[in-house]
């Protein structure tokens, strides 16, 4: 007899519009909201852009709060200092454009407009090995709207990371946090350097494999994972090839929010625990990270997930090994595979690999981690 399934379903309450110029209907986004003061939340490097002048456009005649550039992996001070201001404007919505930390940004201060207290308060607590505090966060939050510029996934997650002055990441989760609109714009993404869209599809991939493996999963998250998988596989390598391939562009940015979806219904486990504290210690790019630190992770947890990975080789081109695969299209791609070249001091490790304890990761990775040893061999392992 077959075992009855067990599993907990979410479905945020996201409209995603995918197409060239999606920007252009930004304002009409907005007004379906029924919002006119906004919080504006974009990087540097999107400030520098065309696309801030086509934002500018679409965000004229609202109340416009603009936030500074938003740093690799953002800060509790600042979060904490636009969460205030906010309070004090009454912003209605929230405009996220960008990679991550921005989606990050914009959810950490949505979330502390509400919440209110310190931001701290409200983040998850692991305490090694098997003891996870959530908190629940009930208060209502205001709608978040995003125009991803990376193929980080975030816009679409209920989770977010935000760095502390201590070198932490402090992790969070609300479903109300997951973006109310997302507007998929592959014209505009034709201006965001591919090597950045390569090292963030890193991470992309690393979010579709550890949803098949992590201990909380559901089956569409199972579904969405591997389908998302095949879109990598076929969009990274034409992006690195093409970079000004449009349906390229439009594939990557769709299998990134398909990446993000498994995560609404999975968690992310060992590898972005380990990730997460490299950024942390160091401030070395997630997406990098992701990219040195995969194959070795997944060897790490190779004993405790086979299924897992023969499902994910299953989709991969030639049904190959799926690690051999993501360490093949590594150097494909040209992006980095070892920590040395992103950054990362080698008297760091230590560090990272005491960190990587406390991070919630551990909580649903399939392979317990016994001790901060074990942490520091797969980051020898990757310098």
């Amino acid at each position: 007899m077959s075992t009855v399934p067990t599993f907990v379903q979410r479905t945020p309450a996201m409209k995603t519009v995918m197409r060239a110029g999606a920007v252009n209907i930004l304002r009409s986004e907005l007004d379906l909201l029924d919002v006119q003061r906004i919080l504006l939340v974009c990087s540097g490097s999107v400030r520098r852009s065309g696309l801030y002048q086509l934002l500018l456009e679409q965000l004229q005649d609202l109340q416009i709060l603009n936030a500074p550039d938003v740093p690799e992996h953002s800060s509790v001070e600042l979060v904490e200092r636009l969460a205030v201001e906010s309070a004090q404007q009454n912003i209605q919505c929230i405009v996220a454009v960008g990679g991550g930390s921005c989606s990050d940004t914009a959810k950490a201060v949505a979330l502390l407009m509400a919440e209110g207290g310190r931001l701290v308060d409200h983040a998850s607590r692991f305490t090694p090995p098997d003891k996870l505090h959530i908190p629940v966060l009930k208060a209502p939050k205001i709608p978040i709207v995003s125009i991803p510029c990376t193929a980080s996934g975030a816009e679409v997650t209920p989770s977010l990371g935000i760095r502390d002055a201590d070198g932490r990441k402090l992790l969070f989760t609300d479903p109300q946090l997951a973006s109310r609109v997302v507007l998929l714009d592959p014209q505009v993404n034709l201006d965001v350097p591919a090597s950045l869209m390569l090292s963030t599809g890193m991470n992309g991939i690393a979010h579709c494999v550890e949803g098949l493996y992590s201990k909380e999963r559901s089956p569409l998250a199972e579904v969405v994972a591997l389908d998302a998988l095949q879109r990598f596989a076929s969009a990274l390598p034409t992006v690195h090839v093409q970079p000004n391939d449009l349906a390229a562009r439009a594939q990557l940015l769709y299998a990134a929010h398909l990446s993000g979806l498994v995560l609404v219904n999975a968690r992310t486990a060992l590898h972005h625990a380990i990730c997460h504290a490299i950024g942390s210690v160091t401030g070395a790019p997630h997406g990098q990270a992701n990219a040195v630190m995969l194959p070795h992770v997944l060897r790490f947890n190779r004993p405790s997930v086979q299924d897992a990975l023969r499902s994910a080789s299953g989709v991969v081109p030639g049904g190959q090994d799926v690690i051999a695969w993501i360490e093949s299209l590594a150097v494909r791609l040209g992006v980095p595979q070892r920590l040395r070249d992103i950054g990362v001091p080698q008297v760091s490790l230590g560090a990272i690999a005491q960190k990587t304890m406390g991070e919630r990761g551990l909580y649903f990775n399939p392979r317990q981690v016994l001790n901060a040893n074990e942490i520091l061999d797969l980051l020898q392992q990757a310098y």
